[in-house]
């Protein structure tokens, strides 16, 4: 993944989604799909190598919220 800023990692493991994809689209001048698609990545990744710095409120379980599709229902 290209270089994106550690506010980025901070953001996302801080559950700060909006301002994590936020950032991604001003550094790379990309669409918000595009956007979303990096948070994503960046999530699993984050996830698997430092799952322990997941603050309060993790999402282990369903993953990332944001990319739920409008009309999915959460995992029971």
């Amino acid at each position: 993944m290209d270089q994106l800023p550690a506010s980025v990692d901070r953001d996302i493991l801080a559950h700060r989604s909006i301002a994590a994809i936020a950032t991604i689209r001003e550094t790379w001048g990309c669409t918000v799909h595009q956007a979303v698609d990096a948070y994503v990545q960046r999530y699993e990744q984050l996830r698997s190598d430092r799952p322990g710095d997941f603050g309060p409120g993790s999402e282990a379980d369903d993953g990332p919220r944001s990319a739920r599709v409008a009309g999915d229902a959460p995992n029971p």
